[in-house]
């Protein structure tokens, strides 16, 4: 297959290096430095990115378009590039929820063939890597899989229909950055009340993910009923030392939908989920 020509929208930190890595098996990779700043010019030169005066250069000498900008803009850059009519393959790579993702993929076809993606993990540089996962027609998906062949992006395609990669990358999201929060919270906490490093010294003795762990969510669900009292008491403790009460409110909340099952011990995973998205 020859090599194709790409083009990033736009060379963010993420951006930028995936570019990078998608340079290794194309002709060339492509940015447009019309309405951009000084720093993402810097960082698409120190990335060796090709500069084109204007977005229609690109999708003009573009066969593959990597969409990867702040959520918010998704679609308002998929109607510019509709706009073009660009007939290549556009990889929605951004972290936007699944019908999002089929509306940028309508507004694009059947002009382009696009492929839903999502990124998981760090910018790969300096020796770190991600994945890109994808979701789409089979042709388009192993055209993206040989652009990152041998490079520090590892690709897994998770089937054909449109927003599969999305809802992965969120799920994900939703998890790893949320935890991140509660750490700050607990540390807050724990801070104002000069426990802070006793706290750490109680969470290092748990290294796993609860994430890996979904037969824990059976007992959070038998346990919701003590559980989500405490962390409303949790949240006025927040709120006593100045920091947002919030997300603990919120998670209070959500534990509420499980009361009905107090301390029932044969409580499935199915039965546990299913009661979650009951109001």
């Amino acid at each position: 297959m020859d090599q194709p020509t790409v083009g990033i929208l736009h060379p963010g930190s993420m951006g930028a290096a995936v570019a990078a890595c998608a340079a290794t098996n194309a002709a060339a990779v492509l940015w447009c430095e019309t309405g951009r700043s000084t720093a993402t010019a810097a960082r698409a030169a120190r990335f060796g990115l090709a500069p084109v005066a204007q977005l229609t250069e690109l999708l003009d000498r573009s066969d593959i378009v990597i969409s990867l900008c702040p959520p918010a803009g998704a679609e308002d850059l998929a109607r510019d590039v509709a706009e073009h009519n660009f007939a290549g393959v556009y990889v929605e790579a951004n972290a936007i929820n699944p019908e999002r993702a089929q509306r940028i993929a309508a507004l694009l076809e059947p002009g382009a063939t696009v492929v839903d993606g999502g990124v998981v993990g760090s910018p790969p540089v300096a020796g770190k890597t991600s994945t890109l996962y994808l979701s789409g027609p089979a042709a388009a998906t192993e055209r993206i899989e040989a652009l990152f062949a041998g490079t520090a992006v590892q690709t897994a395609v998770l089937g054909t229909e449109i927003g599969k990669a999305s809802a992965l990358k969120l799920a994900y999201a939703s998890f790893q950055k949320t935890s991140r929060v509660l750490v700050a919270l607990a540390v807050g906490m724990a801070r104002e009340h000069g426990v802070d490093q006793e706290l750490i010294e109680v969470a290092s003795k748990r290294t796993d993910s609860y994430l890996s762990e979904p037969q824990y969510v059976t007992k959070t669900a038998a346990r919701a009923w003590r559980w989500g009292p405490e962390l409303e008491e949790a949240a006025d403790a927040l709120a006593a030392a100045g920091l947002p009460p919030e997300m603990l409110r919120a998670a209070a909340s959500t534990l509420a939908r499980w009361h009905e099952v107090k301390d029932d011990g044969e409580l499935t995973l199915t039965d546990a989920l299913d009661r979650l998205a009951q109001p």
